[in-house]
């Protein structure tokens, strides 16, 4: 598991840690461990041409030990010094003792370099670049698209290394070195984005971080520990039954896609409530299906409600039941706050960022901008577990000391219609079994991503090639 944490978090470990060691040894620590890393991305240090950009805190004399270290290894190393008064003072004369430089021209430097290395702001920084670094990054954006490989030390500059925002101009490298922890804007989009493939160095904080992180990320040993397995004396029946109402007579597709993935939940029957049975039989002969209303339809474990639902009823006899229940698409636009808060059974709410940003009564720019924040307030609200679908899709619990988890799989092809009514069906299955909302809403999120790339292979994909390779994902996660 990737566990991330807050800024101050992380700065009241690394002084617990400064005070148990030597004088700057801890920033030696980090400059050895981003000095590796660069020389494995250079591939031949000797003779290689770097140049840092240096900014004036502790970034920047990561950045400058980081080059003595290449420097005394056979690379020419320049620095370009953004905060020439206040740039580190150890770290500087550490290069020019190997036989590194001060830049006199930044741009001469950043004409034709193997390595940038980015060092201008840390995990400090808010706003985006200033705006005498910005002309220093665009230059090394251009060489960087000339073909050479630019490292952002701890994290790109100018992206929030706390709720993962880029709110100006930011640095986008091919990889980012962080130390000690990931923080959470390594793993949301925008900045994400902007970080490219992260390595992190372990500088010993471990001992001095919580026991909870403010952001985690399952990776496939996690997932399979969640993942139901039937028993020798299970049935259709002890597995779970998920009841699914969704389609209607303009959007019967969006039943059949919601049963898909819900066949492939490890639940051990699927019972469809709606107009689309027909469409539904006609797929998967195995499904239960029912005219309704949903509480004549028989007995669930879970119910997965919304998709291509239109403005049928449904939802308010969904949500009056006593069972978990999964609201998706057009099933949320007919929440009320103080109704869900009052079930006492588990609420899964699945938006997009349209969706979340009308039940917060905001822009969705606003939603698309501070992903962490609004995931955190619509559970909050809501009293529900949230999976906020997107580029970076994140499930926060109702619950302010539970972390926030965030999908690590996925592709952008994902972006297609019918994609998320596969999710719902997956996620509701999950529930049906037995699994808490915020578990249920994690495994299907990353068993669908990966079963998206699995079915992409880079090449565009339809929402039932995703449907169909979730098998396939999940053997691949069950056996690491």
């Amino acid at each position: 598991m990737r566990s991330a944490y807050s800024v101050e978090t992380v700065r009241k470990a690394e002084r617990e840690l400064m005070a148990r060691l030597p004088e700057g040894a801890l920033m030696q620590r980090a400059a050895a461990g981003l000095a590796a890393a660069c020389a494995g991305l250079l591939g031949r240090v000797y003779g290689s041409r770097v140049v840092l950009l240096v900014g004036s805190g502790d970034n920047g004399g990561d950045a400058l030990y980081a080059g003595a270290r290449l420097a005394r290894r056979g690379a020419g190393v320049s620095a370009v010094l953004l905060a020439p008064g206040r740039t580190h003072e150890g770290g500087l004369a550490a290069l020019l003792g190997a036989g590194g430089r001060v830049a006199d021209d930044p741009f001469e430097v950043l004409a034709a370099p193997d390595l940038v290395l980015d060092g201008i702001t840390g995990i400090g920084g808010h706003g985006g670049l200033r705006p005498d670094a910005v002309p220093v990054a665009r230059a090394a954006q251009a060489a960087r698209h000339a073909g050479a490989v630019l490292v952002a030390v701890d994290l790109p500059s100018g992206v929030e290394a706390e709720s993962g925002e880029v709110e100006g101009e930011a640095v986008r490298a091919d990889a980012t070195v962080t130390f000690g922890a990931y923080k959470p804007g390594l793993l949301i989009d925008p900045a994400r984005e902007h970080a490219g493939a992260v390595r992190l160095v372990d500088i010993g904080l471990g001992p001095h971080l919580p026991s909870l992180p403010g952001l985690e990320a399952l990776q496939h040993a996690d997932v399979a520990r969640l993942l139901p397995v039937p028993s020798g004396e299970s049935d259709k029946y002890r597995r779970g039954v998920i009841g699914i109402v969704a389609g209607s007579a303009r959007y019967p597709g969006a039943a059949v896609l919601a049963v898909a993935g819900a066949l492939r939940g490890g639940a051990g029957a699927v019972r469809y409530v709606g107009p689309g049975a027909d469409a539904v039989l006609a797929r998967y002969p195995e499904t239960l299906v029912h005219a309704g209303p949903p509480s004549e339809a028989g007995r669930v474990q879970a119910w997965a409600v919304g998709p291509g639902l239109g403005d049928d009823p449904g939802v308010a006899e969904v949500l009056a039941s006593d069972v978990p229940v999964l609201v998706d698409a057009d099933g949320l636009k007919q929440l009320d706050a103080a109704t869900l808060r009052a079930r006492t059974a588990p609420t899964l709410l699945t938006p997009h960022a349209g969706e979340a940003a009308a039940l917060l009564g905001v822009d969705r720019a606003e939603v698309e901008a501070g992903r962490l924040t609004a995931v955190r307030e619509l559970a909050s609200r809501y009293g529900a577990t949230v999976l906020l679908k997107g580029s970076t899709t994140l499930i926060a619990a109702p619950e302010a000391d539970v972390p926030v988890r965030v999908n690590p799989t996925g592709t952008s092809w994902l972006a297609t219609a019918g994609s998320g009514d596969v999710l719902t069906g997956l996620a509701g299955s999950l529930l049906a079994t037995g699994l808490p909302p915020r578990d249920a809403a994690s495994a299907a999120a990353y068993l669908h991503g990966l079963a998206a790339r699995l079915a992409s292979t880079g090449a565009p994909v339809a929402a039932h090639d995703v449907a169909e390779r979730v098998g396939e994902a999940w053997r691949n996660v069950s056996e690491g």
